[in-house]
């Protein structure tokens, strides 16, 4: 099997053995997971063997021994793992998803393989999908596979089909990457026209599954930022692999690509390539391993893709040494080194058992690589194993430790020897053990001292060997004697011995008394010294020894022997004779005392009960008195608590117990003591109790597969064995035992109970828990396991077929305990058996349970994966069922690939194939007034192929087409059919006069004729306008732009994105439907010159004196100077030792270098480089930083010196001013008398005081300071003069000066005082110009030196500081100027320039915080997007312009300086906005072209795109009676729109959207096509065909009605003296009867009205301006609504107000003040006057709303806005007074200029939202009445902002003629005087009414000056002086032309704007338009 092979025989083998008799062999897997299908079961081999063979053992990770389960798991006798195929049902996660390992054993150890993680996958239904794209045309565009996260890890992309048809490698535009998606290069359009779909296929269960199909939606390229299509978040591979970071964008133009490592670029290496899905590695490094960033840019923006990539390497291991032999005893010390991972787990293994630390084991390092193990035993040797681990990967290594017996042995040694006296003796003994032997030295017994003649040595041979010598200088007969050295290790002793003879008398050495043990061996030595003696000999009792066989003399060295020593014979006096001539003897003795050891007579506990009495007595037979005699249990003494008592009595003891109980169990030891030795004897006493039940087996249930516990246990001693038996079934017990070994599946617990770890269904039975303990009689007790079987599917199709329509059945059967119940799911939602198309049965057949599923009839949607549940009380089970429905194809979806004059080329898409293969495609083609029975057909076309050529056909011939789709089952309905018409040739002949303008740098426009009428062959649709670089050659390959006819005569294109200052040759082509024409003549243009866009590179300053720097650089490259380069400008400035900046300085000049003189000496200086050219300044070079050259320094800027003493004078000063380099010394002179130098004294650079000791009292010195640099000693400072004195007054050394210091720090202001007696320091700090005491508290102190130290110092510690010192004989004081360095203050950030793709910003610094400013940040943000951009500004800079931006965009500006304390305080948020808004559609194009039956052309022309170009436009339509919207989508507009396929005589809702980069515009209209005889459907009809309601006849009583008034974005306030009142933006307003009462007095009080915006305010979004207001726009925007109507929230950054005088004469007008509430009185004849700018605060609106915040531009377009919202005021409360009633509603029609007319009374319809198109509505409303004419009269005019009183304009649906401010009366009485003017508004006027709707003028004339004295004479009818009105007069003419188009039209308001009187109030009729 495959999974075996991957697994382990790609392995390194480790041997390594003491010999081939005893070795083990094991192999290191390199892969550790074996992931397997459920369905086919696996097997893992546990790779090891060895010599003597091995054993092999399966664990769990936890070192739990596994055990066999039949039919799921079973380890095989080889060591062979083997996990068998299951259902699910049986999925255990402990088996089936665990992690494992084997051992492997023999006498050489025991060792354990790495983990293997075992997974079985289970099946499972999934489905992948793929998603639609967009990609522009000669882009890239990428599909991905979307597979289920629950499977992913198993599935792999195995390839794509395009339609039908397989995508291979010859498809060089297609490419499918190592993660399986799809690349399609180089979008062409043809690629729009197929399907795409991916196969997949499960890596173990072997299924592949097909996802859906999705399209390219392909569209021409346009400017565009890009977009990142495929990235990678993370990626992991091992060492040596090739991976791929996928990175790809799409955008236009092409993005640019730059890869980053770690932020920083890639360094070049052939490993990486960036190839065309990102970024190639091969053969990766573990140094790969980082943060990787894909940049990705082009001109209108950029992207960026982030991810890590982790190198891994296979984990190595190796310990060391590799060859590990020792003794017992001796230290062991391994090593383990591991590669492949910094982060692991490290773990040490001793023969399988994991090794802790102890008392003898350390393990030392970071990871505990280092093992260490003192003290060896024999148990320790073996395999030792170090295992890493991290994550899922392991690995080992191990060797052998071998173990010796390390005891010492002596390998060579000294021998008996005669030496001379004075003679020189060199005695030596060689060793060698483990661990290493200690040696050391005797004679006679006694340790040799060391002393001058006694020199003992060791050390260690090569061999390993110890050597030791005892050397004796000047030998003396003393030093005779026996020498022995004695070796010893943790593992044993040694020793040898000989005798050294040094000539000289002979004599014997002094003998101690000895004491013997009564039958234990003794020796008497007897110590002879000098050379030559004659014999030895022992005497006892003048008895010659030996005299029996106990004794034993050796004569050659002296020694008695005496065995079994007897105290009656042996005990005496012994002496030594030593014959040392022929006659001469000498002898010593020695006196032996013999002590007898007591003897116990033994004694036995005979068997006892409980309860029983026990009496044992301890007898001594024998040994010297006194004895005494003790007793113990189990080795302590006897607790009192056991209630033993013991009685002694002379030479006996006996232990008596009156009550046995099992506490008495135990060993009983009798021990008997006397001085010679102690002896024991020991009898374990066993109370015995038969065995009795804990716990008795009952019977119970098991669940199969589960594990059960058999609960068994009893008491008894000794302690009772359990025995289980076991009777299969559930017959007649026959009990036989059950065999229990390790690791099996049936194991007995340490209290009895029977294990039974994985049940079986066999396991069902008896079982017997038999008891016994040889006391009394075996118990036993039987028990019934009943085994239950949980819920398993047993039986189910995997895949089944079924035909559509057609009944299907599916079966599942299950097996288990009953009752079990099936529960069928289709895709995770239960199936109801009671619905209509699904019938569930169930039947049981023996033990099974048979469920089917009848599906009736199989309908598409059946397809997919049904699954049938088994349900018991014990489990659950599933099986799962894939199900496809058959049926005939749908028919393919037919486009036309290429129609040209006598051929039309075909595509199409196959849609579903009904689940079976397509086999084939019929075409039929007719033309189009033929029937389809005369069709031409071609059958059975390759369903491999999806397309095909229809030829001979007739050119500009309309022709019908449609296809059938077949397959095995039948064939498919007719495709959508095509009506197409052949086409005509392309142009012969090229555009005419072709222009070229530069507009801009990178801009130039080209204007062009058509070609020559006879030469277009046909309509022009477009051009190909081509431009290039110029050159004489033509080298460069010309790009090109496709535009759209206009359709006028004279054609013209911008060309942006040029490069600056550059020649363009430009060519133009026409092309029509057919293809493209011949090229114009190339024309040439130079765009205009710009700023260089780079700075001067390779800028090198280098400092040639102190004051000079020399600069070079190298002049821009061409192409990026943008323009003839005048010269280059250098700024500079020094960077101050105090981190100040000195001042920024620039000079100009034309050539490429430049000397910068007169600079600061040893000063480092900041230096930027620019080019310039007509435009400007161009782009700074980086700061580069050198320092002038060092030079001798200035003098010290102060001296101080000052007496101390009669003898010591003290000096201090202060660094130069100039140091012009690194002080190195200071030098301190000192003369007497002036200028001879007495002495010099030399001061560290950093030190500042020096101390004068020895002077003379009273003589005067002089004193003076130098500082000293490496370019030499510098001048000398002011000499002052000092004499030293007893009483010295005080002085201050410290000088005054300027202390600074950045805030939030510590600050010591230093006070160094000096005088005799000491003086006494006192701060003080000025306040308010009077110094006073410093406050000591928490942050302030005065340290003992007289420093003053202040923490944490803040703004306000800044001041100046007195430091006043005093003593006995005078005083000083200095003053310190402290100034704390805070954060600078925030600039004040102006727009000063804005472009459609650039704004320029401006700013004026803030206070510097009394630190230079160091630069700034500028963070700019897109309008509504929280992510901000920043960009570091030199400080040199005060405007800086952002690139690159969208046209007709907002964005927010915010600027921060920094100094040396860090950055200050942001800038208040300023916003602009690039030049250019959303599209318009023009007013004076009409939409409709022409109309008929069945198609309506459009014109598109009218759209004009607000100086942004239009990115795309969307086009929607349906009947009105529809819900479903028909959907086109351009990217471009075109010059008119065809609308096919209508239905005729119908009704239509059309909807455009129009987009640019500034936003969108929308238009909407209803039309009607026309009959087939002509006719258009009226709107009337239409309403009535689609009125639900009861229709009521036109008579009826009047209704009451809801005038609906949308006030958008903002709240209008109108108020009348302490009463407001608030006009809701969605207000509805009841008009009832009540509304109409008396007339009242005229008031004669002036009442001011304030119309306010309400300034808006959250804490952050973009400004609101009301300009861009529109009616209606609330409707889209509740937020803003209900924005408005909370008010302000925050304080208002700014406040908007204008005020609506309406005059009285009696008193003056009066402006409400900005506190609206609170109205003030004006003086009488005061001068009203408005507020004059306009501007508001952050909302969460959209940019519709916006304000440039200052400009006169758009406080008149706020005006306008004002003006609206006044108008609606006023004609809310002109009308609120009025009932209405609709009597006839008109729209008009563009394309058949025909009006239809029909009747409406349901009033409702004024509630609905304005038409877009123009129309008409009658209505009849009925005045207030005469007494609230004075209300409806007091309404507040704004005043115009524009000069001339301007008209503003109103909004669409605010065109009712009574807004036009008609003068005239219908009689065309004269209006030169009042009682004309009453009589015209006394009269009723309606006109009849015309059948088309009429236009206003835009504009209307300012009112004359005559007008003014005429409107004073009635102070109701006309408004004061002063005063301005809305609607102005017009002139006669105008008026009169006004009346001409608009008879049928009345005002409600007279010629100044107020209420008409009519005598017949209640009969008057006006219209709506």
């Amino acid at each position: 099997m495959w999974i075996l092979a991957l697994i382990f025989f790609q392995c390194i083998l480790n041997v390594f053995c003491e010999d081939l008799r005893s070795s083990l062999y094991f192999v290191n897997a390199s892969v550790q997971e074996v992931v397997f299908a459920s369905t086919t079961g696996t097997s893992v081999p546990c790779p090891a063997t060895g010599v003597p063979p091995v054993s092999l053992r399966w664990y769990l990770a936890t070192g739990e021994e596994i055990y066999d389960v039949p039919g799921i798991r079973h380890v095989h006798p080889n060591g062979t793992l083997q996990i068998f195929h299951i259902p699910p049902s049986s999925f255990s996660k402990l088996i089936h998803d665990n992690t494992y390992y084997c051992t492997a054993e023999n006498p050489s150890g025991r060792i354990r393989s790495q983990d293997v993680h075992i997974k079985a996958v289970l099946r499972e239904p999934y489905t992948v999908r793929v998603e639609d794209q967009k990609a522009m045309r000669g882009n890239v565009a990428v599909f991905k596979c979307i597979i289920p996260a629950s499977v992913e890890a198993y599935i792999t992309v195995v390839s794509w089909e395009k339609d039908t048809m397989s995508i291979n490698a010859e498809m060089s535009r297609f490419l499918i990457t190592s993660t399986g998606a799809l690349y399609i290069l180089d979008v062409q359009m043809e690629d729009g026209l197929y399907n795409y779909r991916c196969m997949t296929r499960h890596r173990y269960t072997g299924e592949t599954r097909q996802s859906n199909s999705a399209r390219l939606i392909v569209s021409d390229p346009t400017n565009s930022a890009p977009h990142i299509l495929d990235s990678f978040e993370r990626r992991e591979v091992m060492a040596s692999h090739r991976v791929e970071l996928p990175c790809k964008a799409s955008g236009h133009p092409a993005p640019k690509y730059r890869w980053l490592k770690d932020n920083r670029p890639l360094e070049p290496d052939t490993r990486f390539r960036q190839s065309v899905t990102g970024l190639l590695i091969e053969r990766a490094q573990p140094s790969d391993t980082g943060s990787y960033v894909c940049e990705v840019w082009n001109g209108y923006g950029n992207a960026e893709v982030v991810g890590r990539l982790q190198v891994k390497e296979p984990l190595k291991v190796m310990v060391s040494p590799r060859k590990v032999k020792g003794s017992v005893g001796s230290q062991v010390s391994l090593s383990c080194s591991v590669t492949g991972s910094e982060e692991y787990q490290l773990s040490w293994y001793r023969n399988g058992e994991l090794i802790y630390p102890s008392n003898s084991v350390r393990m030392t390092g970071q990871n505990r690589e280092n093992l260490v193990m003192a003290g060896m035993a024999k148990s320790d040797g073996g395999a030792y194993q170090c295992f890493a681990r991290h994550g899922k990967m392991s690995a080992q290594d191990f060797v052998q430790v071998i173990l010796e017996d390390g005891t010492p042995k002596i390998l060579a040694s000294f021998s008996e020897k005669v030496y001379n006296i004075n003679e020189f003796v060199s005695l030596s003994c060689t060793v060698k053990g483990t661990p290493e032997p200690r040696i050391t030295w005797t004679l006679d017994e006694e340790p040799v001292v060391r002393d001058s003649r006694h020199r003992i040595s060791h050390y260690t041979n090569t061999e390993g060997h110890v050597v030791s010598h005892l050397n004796i200088s000047q030998t003396q007969v003393p030093d005779g004697g026996v020498y022995r050295c004695i070796c010893n290790n943790s593992a044993g002793t040694v020793s040898y011995q000989a005798r050294i003879n040094v000539r000289g008398p002979a004599s014997i050495r002094p003998m101690r008394n000895l004491t013997a043990i009564a039958g234990r061996d003794m020796y008497i030595h007897c110590r002879v010294i000098g050379y030559p003696y004659y014999s030895i000999k022992w005497y006892k009792d003048s008895n010659l020894l030996p005299y029996n066989h106990r004794q034993r003399a050796f004569e050659n060295n002296g020694t008695l022997k005496l065995f079994d020593v007897q105290k009656d014979v042996d005990e005496g006096e012994y002496t030594c004779n030593v014959l040392v001539q022929p006659q001469l003897s000498t002898h010593q003795s020695v006196y032996v005392t013999v002590k007898v050891p007591p003897t116990i007579h033994p004694f036995e506990f005979p068997r006892f009960s409980i309860g029983q009495r026990v009496f044992i007595p301890c007898v001594v037979m024998s040994g010297d008195q006194p004895v005494f005699i003790t007793w113990q249990k189990d080795g302590r003494p006897i607790p009192a608590s056991l209630g033993v008592t013991i009685d002694n009595i002379d030479f006996t003891s006996s232990l008596r117990i009156s009550n046995l109980t099992l506490m008495h169990n135990g060993n009983y030891t009798c021990i008997a003591r006397n001085s010679a030795a102690a002896v024991e004897h020991q009898s374990q006493l066993i109370v015995r109790v038969p065995p009795k039940f804990v716990v008795q087996p009952k019977d119970q249930d098991g669940i199969y597969g589960k594990a059960v516990i058999l609960n068994c246990s009893a008491e008894g001693y000794p302690v009772p064995t359990i025995q289980w038996e076991y009777s299969k079934g559930a017959g007649v017990p026959q009990f036989k035992p059950i065999a229990l070994n390790s690791g099996f599946r049936i194991e007995v617990l340490v209290n009895g109970s029977l294990l039974i770890k994985h049940v079986l269904e066999e396991d069902s039975g008896f079982y017997l828990c038999r008891v016994s303990n040889d006391v009394g009689a075996d118990v036993s007790k039987s028990m019934y396991l009943n085994v239950k079987i949980p819920a398993m599917i047993t039986s189910y199709p995997n895949t089944t077929l079924a035909t559509q329509g057609e009944e299907k059945k599916m079966s599942c059967t299950a097996h288990g305990e009953k009752p079990i119940m099936v529960r069928w799911e289709k895709e995770e939602r239960i199936i109801n058996p009671e619905t209509s198309r699904y019938v569930v049965s169930v039947k049981e057949v023996g033990d099974e349970v048979i469920s089917t599923l009848q599906i009736m009839p199989t309908v598409r949607e059946d397809s997919g994966f049904f699954s049938c549940h088994a349900i018991n009380s014990f489990g659950e089970d599933r099986g799962i069922i894939q199900l496809t429905v058959q049926e005939p194809p749908d028919p393919p979806e037919v486009e036309i690939r290429e129609v040209k004059d006598r051929t039309i080329a075909l595509r199409w898409t196959m849609g579903f194939d009904g689940n079976s293969p397509i086999t084939g495609f019929d075409i039929e083609s007719k033309n189009k007034s033929a029937s389809w029975d005369t069709a031409q057909k071609t059958k059975d076309v390759s369903p491999q192929l999806n397309q095909a050529t229809i030829i001979d056909l007739h050119p500009s011939s309309t022709y019908n087409i449609r296809m059938f789709a077949k397959n095995l089952i039948g064939k498919s309905e007719a495709s959508n059919e095509l009506t197409i018409t052949t086409d005509e040739a392309a142009p012969d002949g090229p555009p005419q006069e072709v222009q070229l303008e530069a507009l801009s740098s990178q801009s130039i426009r080209v204007t062009w004729r058509p070609p020559k009428k006879h030469l277009q062959n046909g309509a022009i649709r477009g051009y190909q306008v081509g431009y290039r670089e110029y050159s004489s050659g033509g080298n460069y390959q010309f790009s090109v732009i496709s535009v759209e006819t206009t359709g006028d005569n004279a054609e013209n294109l911008v060309l942006d994105n040029l490069k600056k200052f550059t020649q363009y040759g430009v060519v133009v082509q026409a092309s029509n439907s057919a293809g493209t024409g011949p090229s114009s003549t190339e024309v040439a243009a130079t765009t205009l010159e710009d700023v260089p866009s780079r700075p001067p590179e390779n800028v090198q300053a280098t400092a040639t004196s102190p004051e000079v720097i020399s600069l070079s650089w190298l002049t821009p490259p061409k192409d990026a100077l943008n323009g003839n380069l005048l010269g280059f400008r250098v700024i500079y400035w020094a960077n101050l030792p105090d981190g100040e900046l000195g001042e920024i300085r620039n000079v100009t000049t034309s050539k490429p270098s430049l000397e910068l003189d007169g600079l600061e000496k040893y000063t480092n200086y900041s230096i930027q480089v620019l080019a310039f050219t007509r435009a400007g300044d161009g782009v700074r070079s980086e700061q580069i930083y050198t320092r002038t050259k060092e030079d001798v320094p200035g003098p010290p800027a102060g001296v101080k010196a000052a007496a101390a003493s009669n003898s010591v004078v003290f000096v201090s000063w202060l660094p130069p001013l100039k140091v012009n380099g690194i002080i190195r010394k200071y030098t301190v002179f000192c003369s007497n008398p002036h200028p001879t130098v007495s002495s010099e004294f030399e001061a560290a650079p950093d030190v500042f005081f020096y101390r004068i000791p020895n002077l003379s009292r009273n003589r005067q010195y002089s004193i003076w300071v130098v500082a000293v640099t490496a370019a030499g000693r510098g001048n000398g400072s002011e000499i002052i003069t000092v004499k030293p004195m007893a009483e010295a007054p005080a002085r201050i050394l410290t000088f005054n000066r300027t202390v600074t210091t950045p805030w939030m720090r510590d600050i010591v202001l230093a006070c160094k005082a000096v005088g005799d007696p000491s003086p006494t320091i006192k701060w003080l700090k000025e306040i308010n110009a009077t110094p006073a005491p410093v406050v000591i508290d928490s942050r302030r102190s005065i340290h003992g030196n007289g420093s003053l130290v202040i923490r944490t110092v803040k703004a306000e510690d800044s001041g100046n500081y007195t430091c006043a010192a005093t003593n006995s004989f005078g005083s000083d004081k200095i003053i310190l100027n402290l100034q704390v360095q805070v954060p600078p203050d925030q600039p004040r950030l102006t727009v000063t320039k804005t472009t459609t793709t650039s704004i320029t910003l401006s700013w004026i610094p803030g206070d510097n915080g009394g630190s230079s400013i160091r630069g700034y940040i500028l963070q700019y943000s897109e309008d509504n997007s929280e992510q901000w951009g920043n960009f570091a500004i030199s400080p040199s800079e005060r405007s800086y312009r952002l690139e690159n931006l969208k046209c007709g965009t907002w964005y927010k500006f915010t600027l921060t300086a920094q100094n040396a304390v860090g950055p200050g305080r942001i800038s208040e948020i300023i916003e602009a906005k690039t030049h250019g808004k959303e599209p318009q559609y023009s007013k004076e194009q009409e939409l409709f072209t022409s109309i008929n039956a069945t198609r309506v052309k459009l014109n598109l022309n009218g759209w004009n795109n607000g100086g942004c170009p239009i990115t795309s436009f969307t086009l929607e339509y349906r009947p009105v009676d529809s819900p479903t919207w028909t959907t086109a989508q351009r990217t471009s507009l075109t010059k008119s729109y065809i609308l096919y396929d209508l239905q005729e005589a119908t009704w239509y809702e059309l909807q455009m959207k129009v987009y640019n980069s500034a936003g969108y515009a929308e238009k909407r209209v209803k039309f009607a096509t026309l009959s087939y005889d002509g006719n258009a459907k009226s709107l009337a009809e239409m309403l009535m065909s689609k009125n639900t309601r009861p229709a009521e006849p036109i008579n009826k009583q009047q209704q009451t009605l809801r005038m609906h008034i949308d006030i958008p974005r903002a709240q209008l306030l109108i108020e009348e003296r302490d009463t407001m009142e608030t006009v809701d933006d969605r207000s509805t307003v009841l008009l009832t009867d009540n509304d109409f009462g008396e007339t009242q007095k005229q008031k004669s009080s002036t009442v001011t009205h304030t119309v306010h915006y309400q300034s808006l305010s959250q804490a952050t979004g973009p400004l609101v301006d009301v300009s861009d207001a529109r009616p209606g726009t609330s409707k889209s925007n509740p937020t803003a609504r209900r924005t408005a109507k909370a008010g302000p929230a925050a304080r208002n950054r700014y406040a908007s107000q204008w005020t609506l005088n309406r005059p009285h004469p009696p008193v003056s007008s009066h402006t409400l003040s900005t506190d609206w509430r609170l109205p003030t009185p004006r003086v009488a004849g005061s001068v009203d006057k408005e507020s004059d700018s306009y501007s508001v605060s952050p909302s969460q609106d959209t940019d519709r709303a916006r304000s440039s915040m200052v400009s006169t531009e758009s406080a008149s377009s706020t005006y306008e806005e004002l003006a609206r919202a006044y108008e609606h005021a006023k004609m809310e409360e002109q009308l609120r007074h009025a009932k209405f009633t609709i009597t006839e509603c008109f729209i008009s029609d563009t394309s058949s200029e025909q009006m239809t007319a029909g009747t409406n009374d349901y009033t409702d319809s004024l509630t609905s939202s304005t038409p877009s198109e123009s129309g008409i509505c009658r209505f009849t409303a009925s005045p207030p009445k005469p007494q609230d004419v004075s209300r409806v009269m007091n309404m507040a005019v704004p005043k115009a902002h524009r000069p001339g009183g301007e008209l503003v304009h109103l909004p669409p649906y605010l065109r009712m003629d009574f807004l036009l401010n008609r003068g005239m009366s219908c009689t065309g009485s004269s209006r030169g005087t009042a009682s004309g003017e009453r009589a015209a508004m006394g009269q009723a006027c309606l006109e009849p009414q015309k059948s088309r709707s009429l236009k206003r003028p835009s504009r209307m004339a300012p009112p004359t000056p005559t007008e003014a004295p005429q409107a004073s004479r009635d102070p109701v009818a006309q408004w004061q002086p002063g005063s301005a009105a809305t609607l102005p007069h017009r002139e006669g003419s105008e008026l009169a032309q006004a009346a001409k188009l608009s008879t049928s039209q009345e005002s409600l308001l007279d010629s100044r704007g107020h209420l008409k009187q009519s005598s017949n109030p209640y009969a008057k009729s006006y219209t709506l338009v």
